[in-house]
């Protein structure tokens, strides 16, 4: 106790005094002043306090609090956060809203343009290729889900029902865009060029695959691609994304970080501090919630209050003086469009966005689960027929006159057989070395792996037979 009070003492002693930190400019800033800035210093022995930037900026008040009249003739006063007025009503604010956030759409369930709509139409190009990477999504899903079924595969899940929210989202954004995903965004890698042998090295956790064998499968990660590596824990990528955000702020690039969530992803501490930090600090980052109905086995009814009698997800951004906008998560057309123009306000005002699209998860939450425990089969397949995402924005390009019948039945064929080619080559790919287990994290590995290597490998010589012979010792 007594060091303690010793410790406090001085650091009272510290902050009565004018404690100055460099900026990165390495101009001289007093923490007892409003943003004064001196001449360049340097420490005798040339350190720099760069390293930790500080800024506080004085209240003006000295002290005392300054009110005033409103326009109204009400008093009001100057708080630190900005002018508040007072009133003589005890008025609660409503835990419920009069009118529920509407859902941009621009499709109907059928895949006709609604009149009246104004939007930025993707060129017919775009367009044939984001449909033609949702057929790739859904193929390489059921054949990569089958495989897990027959047993070659240990894990996967499946994004059916929300390949709209995949491609558009891909096709409305820059590839200097950085994506923080949750585990449901495989159509953003396929959108942005990861071949179908680079899919099935991951999943199979081949000697070839980025991931070394090291994460489960559909755990996928690309530097090349700026793509984060999925993390299974829910929500983990929010504050990161907002840290990644203000990294691109502070270098001046005309890019955005891109973080995706489920709905369950919003009932983790980690939605409310990535949301405030990246209000507070003005991060370029678009958050994406896939509001699918489902957090694995829990309805959004139970997930938050707010879906009951208030609005979703979509307020929660107002909380945090956020720009929110509802869209369709089933009308590509819409996520496309809604997209775009989030994008462009984050990039163009260096501020964070908040989309929540509403969709449906039609398959199972995983292949560890099974749906049907907690849901009917007559609710998934009226979600797989009404309003299917493929349907609709087929329809749509059908009508344009950008695609056609005897395309498609050529298109699934080819990527059919280039699926298949790919897991057929994965599955005959020797593993990782063991000793990739070790590496990558140190630039010199420290005596304690060293000890666990040689410990791990006198294991193995000693039950051979317990461990997988398509391992390279």
């Amino acid at each position: 106790m007594g060091s303690w009070l010793a410790r406090s003492r001085n650091i009272q002693y510290l902050l009565k005094r004018n404690i100055c930190f460099f900026d990165k400019t390495h101009s001289l800033l007093h923490a007892n002043s409003s943003y004064k800035t001196l001449p360049p210093y340097e420490t005798p022995h040339g350190f720099c306090a760069s390293v930790l930037s500080f800024r506080r900026s004085e209240s003006t008040m000295a002290g005392k609090q300054a009110q005033a009249d409103d326009d109204d003739g009400n008093q009001s006063i100057e708080f630190p956060g900005g002018r508040v007025g007072f009133t003589t009503e005890m008025d609660f604010i409503s835990e419920v809203t009069d009118k529920r956030v509407p859902c941009y759409r621009l499709l109907d369930d059928d895949g006709f343009l609604i009149s009246g709509t104004t939007f930025e139409q993707p060129d017919r190009e775009t367009a044939a290729r984001m449909y033609e990477s949702m057929l790739s999504l859904q193929i390489m899903d059921t054949i990569f889900y089958e495989a897990q079924r027959q047993g070659r595969l240990s894990f996967y899940l499946t994004s059916t029902g929300e390949e709209a929210i995949n491609i558009a989202t891909a096709a409305a954004l820059s590839p200097d865009d950085i994506i923080l995903p949750q585990y449901r965004e495989p159509g953003i890698l396929l959108w942005r060029g990861f071949s179908m042998e680079e899919f099935a090295s991951q999943c199979f956790g081949t000697k070839d695959g980025r991931g070394k064998g090291r994460q489960m499968p559909v755990h996928y990660g690309s530097n090349s691609h700026n793509f984060f590596t999925v993390s299974s824990p829910i929500a983990t990528q929010l504050p990161q994304a907002a840290g990644v955000a203000y990294s691109l702020k502070m270098d001046g690039k005309e890019a955005c970080a891109v973080a995706f969530t489920g709905d369950g992803g919003t009932s983790e501490g980690d939605f409310h501090a990535g949301m405030n930090f990246a209000a507070v600090m003005e991060a370029p980052v678009l958050f994406i919630c896939r509001n699918n109905g489902w957090a694995i086995s829990t309805p959004i009814s139970q997930q938050f209050r707010s879906s009951i009698n208030s609005d979703g997800v979509v307020v929660k951004g107002q909380a945090y003086g956020i720009r929110s906008i509802r869209v369709d998560g089933n009308d590509a057309l819409a996520v496309y469009s809604a997209i775009r123009a989030a994008r462009e306000m984050v990039v163009r005002e260096q501020k964070p966005v908040l989309v929540e699209a509403l969709t449906y998860r039609v398959g199972h939450h995983s292949t560890s689960d099974d749906s049907t425990k907690y849901r009917s089969v007559s609710e998934i397949e009226q979600w797989r027929s009404t309003g299917n995402p493929m349907t609709r924005f087929r329809n749509w390009v059908l009508a344009n006159g950008w695609w056609t019948d005897e395309h498609e039945t050529e298109l699934r064929g080819t990527i059919r057989k280039q699926v298949l080619k790919a897991i057929q080559v994965a599955e005959k790919t020797h593993k990782p070395p063991l000793e990739d287990l070790f590496s990558d994290v140190y630039d010199k590995t420290p005596s304690n792996l060293q000890e666990q290597e040689k410990s791990l490998r006198e294991t193995i010589n000693k039950y051979k037979q317990d461990f997988p012979a398509d391992v390279p010792l």
